[in-house]
């Protein structure tokens, strides 16, 4: 297995295209882990009170006291 260092000098020796292809990878294995984690954080409600708040602020109107 690398270490994080080992990994870091690899990356700084890559091709230009290659370099690309890994920030395309990297980006889609980030956002699947993040949907991971929403996904999991929503089964577990974590999010159930600030979706609480904001059915409540819609319920209530337009706020910032507009006129």
């Amino acid at each position: 297995m690398s270490t994080l260092h080992e990994i870091e000098v690899a990356i700084r020796k890559l091709p230009d295209d290659d370099l690309v292809a890994l920030r395309a990878w990297f980006a889609e294995c980030d956002a699947a882990a993040w949907d991971r984690k929403f996904e999991r954080d929503v089964a577990e409600g974590r999010l159930d009170a600030l979706a609480d708040a904001a059915l409540r602020d819609a319920r209530e109107g337009p706020c910032g006291g507009e006129d």
